[in-house]
């Protein structure tokens, strides 16, 4: 009886293992960049990082990569964790937080 019971779970266990590999590769990937919006009028942008960055908000939306480029030199700054202009390849002329420390 308790024979029957184990072997019982240990197909259940595989089933399930087998529908979830099933579904990995349906799932779309998430975003390679990502602002993250402010609170307020307009919900300015404040910061941008990475897709995979583990320091993101709530509040944030999709972003190509010319516009990751773009936005840190129109305001809002680079993620510290995920450190998006580097990646990026954001000269360091137009980083003014890491214009001023190489002075």
């Amino acid at each position: 009886m308790w024979l029957h019971r184990i072997d019982a779970k240990i197909a259940a266990v595989r089933q399930r293992e087998a529908e979830q590999e099933r579904g990995r590769p349906a799932r779309l990937p998430g975003p390679e960049w990502v602002v993250e919006l402010g609170i307020g009028d307009g919900r300015p942008p404040v910061e941008v990082h990475a897709g995979h960055c583990y320091v993101i908000g709530k509040r944030r939306r999709p972003i190509s990569r010319a516009e990751a480029r773009r936005l840190p030199d129109a305001g809002p700054r680079a993620c510290s964790h995920c450190a998006p202009d580097t990646t990026l390849d954001i000269p360091l002329s137009s980083r003014p937080a890491l214009a001023a420390a190489a002075r």
